[in-house]
């Protein structure tokens, strides 16, 4: 069922030249799918915040390195 929506011209001129050659609702659709998390996504905007010499990093270190073992005994 097709739906009717208002955008400002600009937007319109932004789609229309990002959509190629897709449909209109193909192009948003992307776009969408785009902007959804994925799984690990906030893993990788952290990645390398923390500094080998920091002390926070030790403490983390330590604490997962247990859980890293119990994990590839399982699934290794």
């Amino acid at each position: 069922m097709a739906k009717t929506i208002m955008i400002a011209n600009s937007v319109y001129e932004e789609l229309k030249e990002a959509k190629k050659d897709r449909s209109f609702s193909e192009a948003i659709k992307e776009m969408l799918e785009k902007s959804k998390p994925k799984t690990g996504a906030g893993l990788r905007d952290c990645a390398g915040l923390l500094l080998n010499d920091d002390k926070e990093y030790e403490k983390i270190m330590k604490e997962l390195k247990p859980l890293y073992k119990k994990w590839t005994k399982r699934y290794a």
